[in-house]
């Protein structure tokens, strides 16, 4: 790899290529291999906009740490997501300086996870949580967002079984840019705001529900089946992915 990196640096030098021919060609060149297997991915950045983020489920203690220490090595704030009590509270003890949010799973090194009460309702972006039960993943979307710098509030407990709670909000929901509507049971919220709101709306199915809702397959078929306009879903639980999904929509119009 050293040998090709040379080389195009050699033909830029030469006046061969630019150097936005060379930095197209490095878009997906390097990458780097850690510990146990650990491969870190050092110019998704560069390609995507956004860095690598560190998935903590499955993984190591020594994966993790080895994960989170190559990514800061490269100068970037990292951010680790699905992560349980006992990882969390191992990497705070590893990364003293970092911030661990047990509530939402998530840990980051060289930036702060803002999502400590009391949390604005108001952003570009609004996360509605249909249930207090949601929260965990509505957090997650909150957090992730927040982490790459995106004005983001929260609304909580509003779901369809108690519909009216919504309305005192609507106007905030109107002035958002996008809405990430996390629901569980039956997943019905989505819907409701996709037909009142002319707004993007990204429909995370959660976990949450009685023996029917089979973990969260019934809110993702519902919101998967929706009848309003406008209504994108990712996967069950995936709050991360939803916050993602509006950075780089975001991203797109600035």
């Amino acid at each position: 790899m050293q040998d090709d990196l040379d080389h195009i640096l050699y033909k830029v030098g030469r006046g061969e290529i630019t150097p936005e021919q060379a930095r197209e060609q490095l878009k997906h060149y390097p990458y780097q291999e850690l510990a146990e297997g650990v491969c870190l991915d050092s110019h998704r950045k560069l390609r995507t906009g956004q860095g690598e983020v560190v998935y903590g489920g499955g993984k190591s203690p020594r994966q993790l740490r080895e994960a989170i220490s190559g990514m800061s090595d490269l100068g970037e704030p990292v951010l680790a997501t699905k992560l349980s009590q006992e990882q969390g509270r191992m990497l705070q003890e590893h990364f003293p300086q970092g911030f661990f949010r047990p509530e939402a799973g998530l840990f980051a090194l060289g930036r702060n996870l803002d999502i400590d009460p009391p949390r604005t309702t108001e952003g570009d972006v609004v996360v509605v949580a249909a249930g207090s039960s949601d929260m965990p993943v509505a957090l997650e979307a909150l957090g992730t967002a927040r982490f790459f710098g995106i004005s983001t509030g929260v609304l909580t407990d509003v779901g369809v079984a108690g519909l009216h709670r919504i309305t005192p909000h609507l106007e905030i929901l109107r002035e958002a840019r996008l809405l990430i509507v996390v629901a569980g049971m039956e997943g019905a919220l989505a819907s409701v705001l996709g037909g009142m709101l002319g707004k993007p709306v990204l429909a995370v199915p959660t976990s949450v529900g009685y023996g029917a809702s089979f973990q969260g397959l019934a809110a993702l078929l519902g919101m998967l089946n929706s009848c309003a306009p406008g209504v994108s879903v990712v996967n069950i639980d995936n709050g991360f992915g939803a916050a993602l999904n509006a950075v780089k929509i975001l991203a797109a119009f600035r």
